[in-house]
């Protein structure tokens, strides 16, 4: 057995079930054993942007890793930036980067780089496999480290040789690490400040976003008064009529801090203390008030659902949390704008579906009106890096084929991994995209009126605006396999997503709304 056949049996036995690709030439081992090894399903990505992306809504929806095949040290680099937001959200990831041959490596060829370097950047773990005899083992480690809590990127740097040689053998798998319980002095020091009555809030993160964490935290709030908030762009919240409703922190420092204005006592579960995305001249970095004390009930390193859960039996918690009311917004009529548009969604919006959120500037009013829709799944763009949302909803498709997916995309950031697309029509993926095309970087615009930027002249005009050529959506689109169409008004809109949710496979829909800034 060679070293490719080695590593994906290991990966199979090891529960990893995908493979998100986009092979070089040191890869093509790999590739090979792939089509002995039909039980780890390989899935083509064109750029490797869209591979890491999907890899991370596959994650967040299983809790399991997908694996990636990346090609060399600029095969790595292109897929950074989705990494980078995998890793904010304590996602598993396995990695598989094909390097040189190890004796090939010395000639410094044109391919050469510092791969070990670039992988550090964004994994939790890192190895390189340098002999087919230990490879198996090498893996099977990248899986459990990946799985164990709290989640995270791990990468395998694989040279060619190792990957063609001969004297390989799958491993086991490896057991993953478990959550560290929360010590009992923590836990009676939160429910102390809580008993203060002093005005406080849980800010949720990680696990305490979903049930039944989530159910734990509201039965917590009801009983103390306490406010239920979460982190500004949660990896994954569960949301919608029937669960308790939580205030997401705001993006802008302004917004947080008004949010956090008098609480007195912030309580922490698997998130981190608040702080502004970026500096500001005349603003704080952190957000919460001087007269505001921190406690952390739970990292996500944590048992944080069984954390919550003696935290409850602490206070007696024993009613009920509130629980968000069924309410669907009105069908709006006329001008199509960001606002009507979050409305049409939110009236529409089916029971199960799992929302991908990079609407940005065009998404300001999407929590309100989707608050009281069925049942739902947000996930957000947790390390701001733009260009997630169309690779993350064809991972979060492959990982629930039997859950409608609607991808709520800007149109800067679409333009960033527009090719995955293709992967939606390829895969015939379940998923509604909806592009809110308003011509510009609206949200720089947004940020220069904020610092007291100028903003008027020729370069700021040059480099915010999307207009000189406008981008055809629907083109795009079409032109990769998805069939598409453009709403320029609310009932466009409502007509075109009623039809987009009714029909399965991938559908995409330009809604030509206004700037807002």
């Amino acid at each position: 057995m060679n070293g490719a056949h080695a590593v994906a049996r290991t990966l199979i036995d090891s529960g990893v079930e995908v493979c998100f690709a986009n092979p070089g030439t040191s890869e093509l081992h790999f590739v090979a054993a792939l089509d002995d090894e039909p039980a780890l399903r390989a899935v083509p990505c064109l750029f490797e942007g869209v591979a890491t992306g999907a890899a991370d809504g596959y994650g967040r929806m299983t809790g399991r890793p997908a694996a990636t095949l990346l090609h060399l040290g600029p095969g790595l680099g292109n897929g950074l930036a989705n990494l980078h937001n995998a890793r904010r959200a304590g996602t598993p990831v396995v990695n598989l980067v094909g390097d040189h041959a190890t004796f090939h490596k010395k000639y410094d060829a044109p391919l050469e780089s510092d791969v070990d370097a670039l992988a550090r950047t964004v994994s939790g773990w890192v190895r390189r496999c340098d002999d087919p005899g230990t490879v198996g083992g090498d893996v099977a480690e990248a899986v459990a480290a990946a799985t164990g809590a709290p989640g995270q990127v791990t990468t395998v740097l694989l040279p060619a040789d190792v990957s063609w040689s001969d004297g390989a053998r799958p491993a086991p798998p490896v057991s993953a690490q478990p959550p560290t319980t929360v010590p009992e002095q923590t836990v009676a020091s939160v429910a102390a400040a809580l008993r203060t009555h002093e005005p406080t809030a849980l800010l949720l993160g990680g696990a305490a976003t979903r049930e039944p964490a989530l159910s734990t935290a509201g039965r917590i709030a009801a009983a103390t008064g306490a406010r239920l908030l979460c982190e500004t762009f949660p990896a994954r919240l569960e949301r919608g009529a029937g669960l308790p409703a939580v205030e997401r922190l705001g993006y802008l420092a302004e917004g947080a801090m008004a949010q956090l204005d008098g609480v007195r006592h912030l309580v922490l579960v698997g998130a981190h203390a608040p702080v502004s995305f970026f500096a500001h001249p005349t603003l704080p970095s952190e957000l919460t008030p001087d007269s505001c004390r921190i406690h952390t009930l739970a990292t996500t390193s944590d048992d944080i659902h069984a954390a919550l859960d003696d935290l409850a039996d602490t206070l007696a918690a024993v009613a009920p949390a509130v629980f968000q009311a069924a309410v669907r917004p009105t069908l709006p009529t006329g001008e199509l704008t960001a606002e009507t548009a979050a409305a049409v969604v939110g009236a529409l919006l089916p029971e199960g579906a799992i929302v991908v959120d990079e609407a940005n500037t065009s998404g300001l009013w999407l929590p309100e009106a989707t608050a009281g829709a069925p049942r739902h799944d947000w996930l957000a763009l947790t390390g701001g890096a733009i260009g997630q949302g169309l690779p993350l909803a064809a991972g979060a498709a492959l990982a629930c084929p039997d859950r409608p997916v609607l991808c709520l995309e800007a149109d800067g950031s679409a333009m960033y991994t527009i090719s995955a697309l293709w992967t939606h029509a390829r895969e015939g993926l379940d998923i509604t995209t909806v592009v809110f095309a308003n011509g510009s970087y609206a949200i720089l615009t947004m940020e220069s009126q904020r610092l007291g930027t100028p903003a008027n002249g020729p370069a700021h005009r040059d480099l915010l605006d999307l207009a000189r050529p406008g981008l055809d959506f629907v083109a795009l689109a079409r032109g990769m396999g998805v069939p598409a169409s453009r709403a320029m008004t609310a009932e466009d809109f409502t007509d075109q997503l009623r039809e987009a949710f009714a029909e399965p496979g991938p559908h995409l829909i330009e809604a030509v709304v206004p700037t807002l800034f």
